[in-house]
């Protein structure tokens, strides 16, 4: 079924390109139907790449989803375009009014601040008090899920000795969850951060679940015990090539980096990354949609 998106958004041309079914609000507007409502805080630099990953995933649901897409008032983007902001993004005080079904909350490349030192750190600390309250599941994406467990349970992010950059394979430890519903035992997830959380802080904490782990890249999914709350640490939403592209960026600013470890065939930069990770991110996103956003909202949000 459709994702319900603005006519001249750029991802839509991208999508209808892949086949993935887009209905544009000129359309939508006859259907007789509630769609979702999810708001996605896109905090990455190239904000349209994002935009793209994510709404590639979010169409796969059985209903219309309606999404505004939110940006921060404190810090404005040097990398998109600021026509585009001005067109299709909304600030945080331009919906706060309103309840959602649903919010994403992306990753950010501000892993090596203190989060206190972080420029828009209060805007981001409201708003994700204020999702708390209006929204019925809040997923959190890397950077962001370590702002997450920080503000609200307390759980600070650990340094690495080295960036995290690559493809990693990962398991499940409790399957009693929807979340991993289809799951394989073993499935690979990309990640690029030079921060973490530690599986052994979260454990001491009685209000979260660790859902998915990696020998490797350490914690990947976490959850509130009311399911309203879901942190993920690594980049399932990223495309085939997301990693490279940060690679090369990397190399020619001259950020001193290593090749992204099981992604290149051969470990060779100049041959074309294979995807191993689309089948789990759509699952992922599809099993959130499903089992914590449609199945537990109200149709009356304001309830």
């Amino acid at each position: 079924m459709p994702i319900n998106i603005p006519d001249s958004l750029p991802a839509t041309k991208v999508l209808k390109d892949e086949n993935i079914f887009v209905m544009t609000k000129s359309i939508a507007f006859y259907q007789d139907i509630r769609p979702l409502k999810i708001a996605i805080l896109n905090l990455m630099p190239k904000k349209i790449a994002t935009e793209i990953h994510l709404l590639r995933l979010l169409s796969n649901t059985p209903l219309q989803v309606e999404i505004d897409l939110v940006k921060t008032k404190t810090y404005e983007s040097k990398n998109t375009p600021p026509n585009h902001l001005k067109t299709f993004y909304k600030a945080f005080e331009d919906i706060c009014h309103q309840k959602y079904d649903g919010m994403i909350i992306s990753g950010a490349p501000v892993e090596h601040l203190e989060f206190e030192d972080v420029k828009y750190w209060d805007e981001i600390k409201n708003i994700m008090s204020w999702a708390a309250a209006n929204v019925t599941s809040t997923l959190y994406i890397c950077w962001a899920a370590q702002a997450g467990l920080f503000h609200h349970y307390g759980i600070r992010k650990h340094p690495l000795k080295k960036k995290l950059f690559g493809v990693y394979d990962h398991y499940v430890v409790d399957r009693k969850h929807s979340i991993i519903r289809g799951f394989d035992d073993l499935f690979p997830v990309p990640h690029s951060r030079y921060s973490e959380i530690k599986a052994s802080d979260v454990e001491k904490n009685n209000d979260l679940n660790i859902i998915s782990l990696s020998d490797k890249a350490g914690v990947y999914i976490i959850m509130s015990k009311n399911e309203k709350s879901i942190f993920i640490t690594g980049h399932s939403e990223y495309d085939a090539l997301a990693l490279r592209e940060e690679y090369f960026r990397d190399i020619n600013n001259g950020v001193k980096t290593t090749i992204p470890e099981n992604y290149f065939p051969d470990n060779d930069s100049s041959k074309t990354p294979i995807v191993r990770w689309r089948t789990y991110a759509n699952l992922l996103f599809s099993n959130w949609l499903n089992y914590y956003v449609y199945q537990q909202t109200p149709y009356n949000l304001n309830e």
